[in-house]
This record gives C-alpha cells, structure tokens and sequence, in this order.
C-alpha cells in the first residue's frame, strides 16, 4: 500500500498513478496496473535520472547542482504542502546563494555565510528565518549522510531565538461579539467560526470537514484530513490549486468532543440527511476553499466591529479559555493535535504564568483568611519575631 508522501494514488479506472517532479518543476507521471509496478518505474526513473547527471564529463557537482538534486528526490517522498515549501526556500535563497560562486560546494565556510545571510535578512521574521534553516538543515543533512564533514556543517547551522512575543487571542467580550455575528451573518458557513473557537481546530481542517466526521452518537469530530492551497507544478508558474491530505502530523489525527449546545444546533440536526462524503461548507465532493473562508472570517470581524486578527488567532483563543477554565495542558495539546506537548508549553508560555500568578494568588486569599480568623496570633508570633531579632 502507498505510504504517505509518496505521490503514488489509485485511480478510478483501478490504474495506480505516480508522480516525481522533474528539475524544470514539471511533473514526470508513471502509470501501472499495481502499485508494486508504479513504484517500480518510478526507482528506475530515478535512477536513471542519477546516472545521467552522474555522466556528464568534467563536471563539478557544486552546491546548487546538488540541492536541485535533492528536490527532485525528495518530490516522491513528502507531501506537496510539504515539498511547496521545500521548493520555496531553496529556490528563493539557498540555491540561488550557492549559484553566485561558480561551483560552490557544500563546505563549513559557505554553509557559515549562509547561516549569516539568513541571520542578517531583515526582511524575514525569526520564525521564517528559523523554516529556511529547518529545510536548509534537512537538505544538507541528507545530501552530505555519510561525509566525513557531515557533523561538522550540521553543527554550524543553527536557528535564531524565537520572537518573544504573546500570540494573539480574542478577549471575552470580543469572542462573544463573533459568536453573536455568526449567529445572525447571513452566509451561515459563518458558523463554522464557532466550531474553531470551541474545538481549536486549524482552518484547512476546518474547510476540509465531512458530514461523516460528525459522530452525533458518541457527540465526537473526528480530525483526519486538511485542505491547503499550494503551487500547481504541471501548470504555469503562479498556478496554484486545492489538495487535500494528511494532518500536519500523527498527533493531528484526532477526536475532538464537541459542546452539547454545538451539537444541538439545528444544522446538524439535519445532517443525517446529507450524503456523508460531502464536505459541510460546499455540501459537494469538493473542499472549501480556505481562502474563501479567510475572507468571510475577515467580513464577519467587520460586522461584529472587532479589530482585525489572523484566523489561527481563534485557535490561540481557544487554549486560552481552555487554561483558564483549569484544563491541564496535555489535554490541551491532545485536543489542539501539537505532536508534542512541548509545542504546547512553549507557544502559551505567557498564558501559562498567568495561570500560575492565578494559582499564587489563592495561597494569598488563603493567608488573608487565616489572618481574619486569628489576626491577634499571628500578629503575636511576629512580634516576638521582631523582638528576637532586635536582640
């Protein structure tokens, strides 16, 4: 059975259908009656692709040679989400940095310039700088595996501090506000803004739920696709297109249980008379698209006169009513599906010594009602306190 990220699919007519991206970014597609046999011209294909390259005479295999490489490698293995994003960084900056020496290879010296590149480049945030030399890493990592400088260079690449900042979130007042214009807006899709602020879900999963997800028996939401819009790479150069995939990770595979007032909602009342492949927000066999939703999120703050945030903002809204409430922060992490509850800690830090400020503030009233029931003993015990240290 294919794996995820293999670019290997089943088709309707029962052929198995794959794909690897060629150096000029164009597909290269393979076809078979059995996965076995796609997956099979797929490793030749590749591996004559190598012996070619490998066969041009006189030629120094420089960094940027190597990287193309490498992404034409990697297309087979990640998903396209995943390798739009590889294709970005090193086509936007390591491949054109490795290109301005002719023939620059991967050493200490031009990883080190680099690294100091992406540092100095201020037009990118710390966390986008920290993405570049994630992808940056992973490339290096697996082109040089095996190299006696190996370690050395991995060990110079190393990602900023994040940026110390809160993540945003909705106060009370503001949430309550949406909720109230999602009520009453009249593209009831809108109400899929509820669903984010009670349940945490992401918006391309949000966009890319169907009516089966919903188990109104068990009153559960099952999480196990996504939908995003990324670069179509048989089209032409800004092309882009819907796909729908695997979660961000394992961890986002999940089952969210859902609010009784969410359940008892007159929309889904109904829901067992939809076909259960459909997808809620189109009620077809295609996705809706999340930059559509984007901007209707952005026309619902517009009714509700609240100021303007991103959507993932509702996200963080959600595990911030979920700490104050008293939620412990694994069962946050489960039901936000962060493949580590690290991931958890370190995004709501802030949120988190807010609690514990909380926390320490009941050891306060606690004194203060101790003090209000035997104020004159206390008062006594630190007198002679006093008085033993005066002496």
């Amino acid at each position: 059975m294919p794996r995820r990220g293999e670019n290997i699919y089943k088709r309707k007519d029962g052929r198995w259908e794959g794909r690897t991206l060629k150096q000029t970014g164009k597909y290269q597609y393979f076809y078979s009656k059995s996965y076995k046999g796609v997956k099979e011209k797929m490793k030749n294909y590749k591996e004559s692709q190598g012996n070619t390259r490998e066969k041009k005479s006189g030629e120094t295999r420089g960094g940027a040679v190597l990287f193309e490489d490498w992404l034409v490698d990697v297309s087979i293995r990640v998903k396209p989400s995943t390798y739009e994003s590889y294709y970005r960084c090193m086509n936007k900056y390591v491949i054109p940095f490795f290109e301005k020496e002719k023939n620059q290879k991967i050493t200490t010296g031009s990883v080190s310039r680099f690294v100091k590149e992406m540092y100095e480049n201020e037009e990118l945030a710390d966390s986008s700088k920290k993405k570049n030399l994630t992808i940056f890493k992973i490339a290096v990592k697996e082109i040089l595996k095996g190299s006696a400088d190996c370690f050395a260079i991995m060990d110079l690449i190393k990602y900023p501090k994040p940026d110390d900042k809160e993540v945003e979130v909705f106060s009370m007042k503001e949430q309550r506000q949406i909720e109230q214009a999602a009520f009453h807006y009249t593209d009831k899709r809108a109400l899929g803004i509820l669903l984010c602020f009670y349940t945490g879900i992401r918006l391309g999963e949000l966009c890319a739920l169907k009516w089966g997800d919903i188990d109104m028996e068990t009153g559960t939401l099952s999480i196990c696709r996504t939908v995003s819009r990324i670069r179509h790479f048989e089209e032409e150069e800004h092309k882009t297109a819907l796909f729908v995939g695997a979660p961000k990770s394992r961890k986002s595979m999940r089952k969210i249980p859902l609010p009784q007032f969410l359940l008892s909602m007159p929309v889904l009342a109904v829901f067992k008379n939809r076909n259960q492949e459909n997808y809620i927000f189109t009620g077809t066999d295609a996705p809706f698209d999340p930059r559509c939703f984007q901007k209707l999120y952005k026309r619902l703050l517009k009714e509700a006169r609240v100021k303007d945030r991103k959507f993932h903002a509702i996200r963080h809204t959600f595990a911030t009513r979920a700490l104050e409430l008293g939620v412990d922060i694994k069962t946050i992490s489960e039901l936000l599906g962060h493949s580590s509850v690290s991931i958890t800690l370190n995004v709501y830090a802030h949120s988190l010594m807010e609690q514990k400020k909380a926390a320490i503030e009941k050891f306060n009233d606690m004194y203060q009602l101790n003090a209000d029931v035997s104020g004159a003993f206390i008062k006594n015990d630190y007198e002679i306190m006093e008085d033993s240290y005066a002496g």
